[in-house]
């Protein structure tokens, strides 16, 4: 049931944020915003509330719940970028060339929260702030493969040939995600990351606080990216009006 809400929640942004690239940007953000916030409320008093205290590690495995569900909105703006980027590939819109951008944008930020909050994580239960884990690193790669092509976007604005690269660079970038998903698997048990919860199963309280956090990151995710597809529609409008305007 919980895999339904969250699975429902990943098709419902992502068809929101398609429609909002196609020049829809000022539609919905307040009801977005709205629900958002009260995911984000409920998650929160499941936390402090509903998931048990885990016996072996206290308090500090309560994390987990912002650990883990941070993964799902940064598959999933990087997997929006990859799609974004075969649609502008394929019809040279330029609303697509903006959905790829601003769910990278976001799709960083979830990822950097991941790396952020893991060692937080680690250190009273490892031991270590970090270690070079098979899960770490693969997950610091993709975080680099973003960030770069964040940095190419920069550094070659208004392009076409640049957005023609960098769309295919964002594609051929998400090769990288079932690799980091599946590292645990590929180290053979040579790594400090547990196995999959999900796959194992977790108590029914501990599962249901996970849900909560994944469907609320997700709707978060969908709000600050239909903001920046906002933004960036706005940049381009100003972009156009100041070329059409006379100069001197």
């Amino acid at each position: 049931m919980v895999s339904l809400f969250v699975g429902g929640a990943v098709l419902a942004v992502s068809g929101w944020l398609v429609w909002l690239s196609r020049g829809r940007e000022h539609r919905g953000h307040s009801v977005a915003g709205l629900l958002a916030l009260a995911a984000l409320l409920l998650w929160a008093w499941m936390v402090a509330f509903h998931a048990p205290v885990e016996r072996a590690q206290g308090l500090v495995q309560k994390i987990f719940y912002v650990h883990v569900p941070c993964v799902i909105p940064a598959y999933l703006g990087f997997g929006l970028t990859a799609l974004a980027g075969i649609g502008f590939l394929r019809s040279r819109n330029e609303s697509w060339d903006r959905l790829a951008a601003a769910s990278a944008e976001v799709g960083v930020v979830f990822c950097s929260l991941i790396l952020a909050t893991g060692p937080i994580w680690a250190k009273p239960v490892w031991g270590h702030w970090w270690v070079w884990d098979l899960r770490l690193t693969s997950t610091l790669v993709l975080w680099f493969i973003y960030l770069a092509y964040l940095l190419l976007r920069g550094f070659a604005f208004g392009s076409d040939t640049a957005r023609t690269f960098t769309a295919v660079y964002g594609i051929v970038g998400t090769a990288a995600i079932p690799f980091v998903y599946f590292a645990v698997d590929l180290a053979r048990g040579d790594t400090l990351h547990p196995s999959n919860p999900a796959r194992e199963g977790l108590p029914a309280a501990m599962s249901e606080t996970l849900g909560a956090g994944m469907v609320a990151f997700v709707l978060v995710f969908g709000f600050l990216t239909a903001r920046r597809l906002a933004a960036a529609r706005l940049e381009s409008d100003l972009l156009e009006a100041s070329e059409r305007s006379p100069v001197g």
